[in-house]
């Protein structure tokens, strides 16, 4: 039996919705730019950022890029309070809450409801009302699980909604959408509960009201101080596609995300002058959103939209100023850099930085579109571009970065810069170290490896081989379980020995393929700091170095490896650092 489909939300006569300015908003709002020649840019925010800072986003950010650009802002889900109570966690929490039986909730009252007021009781009187609460025992009716889950969702949205927009005609139109979508989940965790099923599509559907939420309130944000701002959905906007060129796995083609792309821009280019404001989900996507993306489906879809619009640039605005030289948690001296290559931000991003995922990077530097990574908390700052052209892909220093397209100043740093980009950790690893027992040829041992990790699904970090000893560097998160039965698989081959609390060190920079005894610096500057090597490796396209140390020596090796091969000193008492760039 298949999941019921995900009804569709009543269409809203709220402003929020259609975009409409409800009475008693402000005259001559601002709108998009009329300029013939003026360029679409794409702005991601993520949830933290909707989450924390929508007044900030509405005041500050939005308005100065609306004379210059034609703006479109894609949204993530809203963060919570704590981790658990974010609103994807939350909505992840009350699907699986829905195939539980015989686990009631009391009601019990939310902030913001009266004293005393069981708050899913609180039904709009506008709305088809829930199907019957679940009888106990006694043949009383008890709310389920997921009911009290919803509540939660429902009431940090209305707090959200209540605290960034003041406009009371604005923010009553809001607090509808929100109940209505609120009471039309409720109603479909209910339908799931009935079948005991829920199909990855409806599961989808289910994730897919945390953007819907967010939208809403970052666009009434937008029209309560004066901005035309539209709430767009992306659900049903993908059009039906038959992908011959999928793989044997189920993974769409190009083709596929291609005809997304310019269905993403065709419904955004209906909204005219005013502000779209995009959910970051988007449906249906054959084998499912999560299945086939995962939960970083909003940079993707935010990507998705810059290449259809042929967007000037793609900004991801989060809370930090951009890449940088190292982790600044855990390396004091850590530097923006200001320019970097998509090459360096890939590898950044496997090795332990949350950069941008490498498939929804390609997305737009395949149509050579930059992607800005911008600081909330600090809009003026110029942040880090992953720039598409290979001869602008090399840091700057902050002298030149402030005209980031200066040919001349980019041709000078580019001769100028002779040290790699950053240093990156990655803590909790695994290594197998397999060597073979020489009943079967090298090609075999190597394919009985392989074969056996594959059976597992497990993702290799780093590997060195030679043609009877293999070292292979994990995540540790398998359960012991499953790591003793892989390791059960492997004694099959040669004899395997597994060490634990590892990190991988990589020293990752484009230009350091031209660097000659850069790898022999690296060895010795640990060799100095005593930190000793597990294993060494280095890609095919001579931009990484790594290696596996201990995982108690990661933050020493991490400075260390910061200071001798960056070049970058901690600060003199004058207050300046020294190394590539001076601050």
């Amino acid at each position: 039996m298949s999941s019921p489909s995900m009804p569709s939300t009543p269409t809203s006569s709220s402003s929020v919705s259609s975009g409409t300015p409800p009475p008693g908003t402000p005259p001559n709002l601002h709108q998009n730019s009329i300029d013939p020649d003026a360029q679409w840019l794409v702005q991601k925010y993520g949830g933290t950022s909707v989450g924390k800072f929508a007044a900030r986003i509405a005041e500050n950010i939005v308005p100065e890029y609306l004379d210059q650009h034609k703006l479109a802002i894609v949204c993530s889900a809203r963060s919570g309070s704590t981790k658990a109570l974010g609103t994807t966690n939350l909505l992840l929490r009350a699907a699986s809450e829905a195939l539980r039986r015989g686990q009631p909730s009391a009601p019990f009252s939310v902030p913001g409801s009266p004293s005393g007021t069981p708050s899913h009781s609180g039904f709009l009187r506008n709305s088809s009302p829930p199907l019957a609460p679940l009888a106990n025992g006694n043949g009383q009716g008890e709310h389920p699980a997921f009911s009290a889950t919803v509540d939660i969702i429902r009431s940090e949205h209305l707090a959200a909604a209540r605290a960034v927009v003041k406009n009371k005609a604005i923010l009553a139109d809001l607090e509808t959408d929100i109940e209505r979508d609120c009471d039309g989940l409720r109603g479909f965790l209910y339908a799931t509960q009935v079948i005991d099923e829920i199909s990855p599509r409806s599961k989808d559907s289910i994730i897919g009201f945390g953007e819907k939420l967010a939208c809403k309130i970052v666009a009434a944000a937008l029209q309560d101080r004066g901005i035309d701002a539209e709430y767009v959905s992306l659900e049903n906007v993908v059009p039906e596609h038959d992908d011959p060129d999928a793989s044997i796995d189920g993974a769409l083609s190009q083709a596929f995300y291609d005809a997304v792309s310019d269905a993403f821009a065709e419904r955004v280019r209906r909204c005219g002058a005013r502000v779209p404001v995009v959910t970051g989900f988007f449906s249906p996507v054959p084998g499912s959103l999560l299945r086939q993306v995962g939960r970083g489906y909003t940079d993707l879809a935010a990507a998705l939209l810059a290449a259809g619009l042929g967007a000037s640039e793609l900004q991801i605005w989060k809370e930090v100023d951009g890449i940088f030289t190292a982790d600044p948690r855990k390396v004091a001296t850590a530097r923006v850099i200001p320019v970097i290559s998509p090459e360096e931000a890939a590898e950044l991003t496997y090795y332990g930085s949350e950069v941008v995922h490498p498939f929804t990077m390609e997305q737009v530097i395949r149509r050579r579109i930059p992607i800005r990574i911008k600081n909330v908390e600090n809009p003026a700052g110029s942040g880090t571009v992953i720039h598409p052209d290979p001869d602008v892909d090399e840091p700057l220093t902050p002298v030149e970065a402030a005209e980031p397209h200066s040919p001349e100043a980019l041709e000078q740093e580019l001769r100028r810069r002779k040290v790699p980009t950053a240093v990156t950790i990655k803590e909790h690893i695994v290594v197998l170290n397999v060597q073979s027992n020489r009943k079967s040829v090298s090609h075999g041992f190597l394919a009985g490896i392989f074969g056996t990790l594959d059976r597992f699904g497990v993702v290799v970090d780093l590997i060195s081989t030679s043609e009877v000893y293999v070292s292979m560097a994990i995540e540790d998160v398998l359960d012991r379980k499953r790591l003793s039965r892989i390791v059960r698989e492997l004694e099959k081959i040669g004899t395997v020995s597994v060490h634990h609390h590892m990190a991988i060190l990589s020293l990752v920079g484009k230009q350091m393929r031209h660097l000659v005894g850069i790898a022999g610096r690296m060895f010795s500057t640990l060799a100095q700091g005593n930190i000793n090597i597990e294993m060494i490796s280095q890609g095919a396209n001579e931009i990484n170095i790594s290696c596996v140390i201990d995982e108690r020596d990661a933050i020493k090796a991490l400075n260390l490896i910061h200071q001798s091969c960056l070049q970058i000193k901690p600060e003199v008492p004058h207050g300046r650092a020294v190394g590539p760039w001076l601050f």
